[in-house]
């Protein structure tokens, strides 16, 4: 096997590798994953999970290497509100708007070989749901 993967192959699976590390992470932190890759027409959310009483939309960021900063900076202004929306989506199409609800990030840093160097999981990481009424 050479190297001539393309860069979307390449970022689609460390992206999944994330998505699989993160779940696995967020259910021994006692979190309950409900959904994998929602789709929406606006977009997808990561994981859809319930701690507690409360339901966690978490985006999963995973970075190898810092030459693009951190994963938590990747979350910009654009794409936490991107996030709102898409919570209000799924709340709505589910019939769960009475819910409580938040947006988690699980940001990852992982070395060459896809181990993992740095888990952080951000709770409440996206303010904005409280500005609703």
């Amino acid at each position: 096997m050479g190297s001539s993967h393309n860069t979307g192959d390449y970022k689609q699976k460390l992206g999944q590798r994330g998505e699989d590390i993160a779940a696995a992470h967020l259910g021994e932190q006692g979190y309950q994953i409900l959904a994998r890759n929602w789709r929406c027409p606006a977009g997808e959310l990561d994981i859809v999970a319930r701690e507690g009483e409360t339901l966690a939309f978490v985006e999963v960021r995973a970075r190898r290497g810092d030459r693009y900063g951190t994963p938590e900076e990747s979350i910009t202004p654009a794409k936490q509100a991107k996030l709102v929306e898409l919570a209000q989506t799924y709340l709505q199409e589910n019939g769960l708007s009475d819910e409580n609800w938040r947006i988690d990030v699980v940001a990852l840093e992982m070395d060459r070989r896809g181990r993992v160097k740095r888990l952080n999981l951000i709770r409440n990481a996206v303010w904005g749901q409280l500005d609703q009424c």
